[in-house]
C-alpha cells in the first residue's frame, strides 16, 4: 500500500489560500473532489467538520490529518495541503498546523483507513521529511517526496 497511490498530483496544494480551520477543511474538500469526481465538497467538508467536532485532527509537530468516512466514496481519497505561515488548528501541541493530509474513505474499508492513517502518521513522524515538505518548491517535488518516502517505509 503505497500513499502516493491514494495521493494524485492533482489533489496537492502547494500553498493553502486559508487562513483559519473551518476554512482550510473547505479547501481540503474540494481538493479531495479532485480525486474522485462521484464525490461533492460540500459533503467531504460536512464529514471533515464532524470529526473535527470530536476532537482536533491536528496531532502536533505542525501536522494535521482531517479525515472522515463517506458511503459513497468508492475508494480511499488523499489530498495534501500545505500553510508555511502556519494555521491554528487547535493542535495537540498548541502549535499551528503547516502540513496538512485529508483522507476519505469507504463506511466499509476501516481496516485499509486505519492502515492508511497510521502509515501516514509513521512518514510525518520523520523530521527530515516534514521539513522537506516545507522546503518543496512545488507540486512535483512534493509528489516526489511522498513517493520516495513510500519506497523507504
Amino acid at each position: 500500500m503505497r500513499l502516493s497511490s491514494f495521493l494524485p498530483k492533482e489533489a496537492i496544494i502547494p500553498e493553502l489560500k486559508s487562513g483559519n480551520h473551518q476554512d482550510v477543511l473547505r479547501e481540503l474538500a474540494f481538493a479531495l473532489c479532485k480525486t474522485d469526481p462521484s464525490l461533492e465538497g460540500e459533503e467531504i467538508y460536512q464529514v471533515l467538520q464532524a470529526r473535527e467536532k470530536l476532537g482536533s485532527t491536528g496531532i502536533g509537530n505542525g501536522i494535521a490529518i482531517p479525515h472522515g468516512k463517506l458511503p459513497q466514496a468508492r475508494k480511499i481519497v488523499a489530498c495534501f495541503g500545505r500553510s508555511r505561515p502556519g494555521i491554528d488548528f487547535q493542535s495537540q501541541d498548541g502549535e499551528p498546523a503547516h502540513l496538512f493530509f485529508a483522507l476519505i474513505a469507504p463506511e466499509n474499508a476501516a481496516g485499509l483507513h486505519l492502515k492508511v492513517l497510521a502509515r501516514l502518521s509513521r512518514l510525518l513522524k520523520e523530521p527530515h521529511f516534514r521539513e522537506a515538505l516545507l522546503m518543496a518548491k512545488n507540486v512535483d517535488q512534493i509528489f516526489e517526496l511522498f513517493s520516495q518516502e513510500d519506497d523507504s517505509l
